[in-house]
């Protein structure tokens, strides 16, 4: 007897997470993809709340992104 395994389509996107001076809290938002920002007390949390807002926002359809996120990088200038 042959096992059939369900085959699970993932989705990935890029997060720029920044910690507010005024709360402490960890946001986080996918740039380009309106609506997709999110906020928590450590990485986890933030993590989970970004795939639950993630997630609602595709049961409305394929998103339109803004722009794509391309990566970070360090500039350094002289102090």
């Amino acid at each position: 007897m042959n096992s059939l395994r369900a085959v699970e389509t993932v989705r990935t996107f890029s997060a720029v997470i920044e910690r507010c001076p005024d709360t402490g809290l960890l946001v986080g938002h996918v740039p380009g993809f309106p609506g997709a920002h999110s906020q928590g007390q450590s990485l986890d949390e933030l993590q989970a709340n970004l795939q639950e807002v993630i997630a609602m926002l595709l049961e409305d359809g394929e998103p339109v992104l803004e722009s794509d996120f391309v990566g970070l990088q360090q500039i350094v200038v002289p102090a």
